[in-house]
C-alpha cells in the first residue's frame, strides 16, 4: 500500500514537474494539426494571394502583409492532400520561422487554442511516409481526436521554398 501512495506522489510530481505549452490547432482535410502558439504571428482571413513565377508547387505566392512581403504556401498542397475550394473558413495562418522572415500557410479552418503537457505528447518517429512524417513533432490525444502536432523548423527548410534563379522567398 505504502509503494501505491509512493507511485501516486511520484507521477503527481512528474505532472507538476511537465511543462504545458499551448498549440494553435487548424484542420486540412479529416485531420487536426497543431503548431506552437509562439510561432503564430496572427491569422487571417483568406485574401487575394499574387502568385510567383517560378515557385515550388506548394507556394501558392505573397501577399502584402503591413508593407511586409510574406510567402503564402497551400497547406493542402504542402501534405500532398486533394485541393479543395476557398470557402468561409479558410484560413491563413502567419507563422515566424526565425527572426527575419515568416511565411503564411492556407489551411481549411483554424479551431481553438489548447494546452497540452509535455507528457501529454507522444514523440513518433516512422509514421506515414518519409516525406510526411520529418514534419511531425508529436501526436496527442483531445476529446477523442488525435492532434498532428508540427515541427515547423522542419516543415518549411528554405531550400524546398527556393525559386529558380533566386537565393528564396524570404
Amino acid at each position: 500500500m505504502s509503494s501505491m501512495a509512493e507511485e501516486k506522489s511520484l507521477s503527481d510530481i512528474t505532472a507538476q514537474n511537465s511543462a504545458t505549452r499551448q498549440w494553435v490547432t487548424f484542420r486540412l482535410d479529416n485531420e487536426t494539426y497543431g503548431i506552437g502558439v509562439l510561432r503564430v504571428r496572427e491569422v487571417l482571413r483568406m485574401t487575394d494571394i499574387t502568385p510567383v513565377p517560378g515557385a515550388p508547387a506548394s507556394v501558392e505566392g505573397i501577399i502584402n502583409l503591413r508593407g511586409v512581403v510574406v510567402t503564402i504556401v497551400d497547406g493542402r498542397r504542402h501534405f500532398s492532400l486533394s485541393p479543395k475550394a476557398v470557402d468561409q473558413d479558410t484560413r491563413i495562418i502567419i507563422v515566424d520561422l526565425d527572426d527575419e522572415s515568416m511565411v503564411g500557410i492556407v489551411v481549411d479552418s483554424v479551431s481553438v487554442v489548447v494546452d497540452l503537457a509535455d507528457t501529454d505528447i507522444d514523440l513518433v518517429s516512422g509514421v506515414g511516409s518519409d516525406d510526411s512524417s520529418k514534419y511531425i513533432h508529436g501526436v496527442a490525444n483531445r476529446n477523442d481526436d488525435l492532434l498532428i502536432l508540427i515541427d515547423l523548423d522542419k516543415l518549411f527548410d528554405k531550400s524546398d521554398l527556393s525559386i529558380e534563379g533566386s537565393d528564396d522567398l524570404f
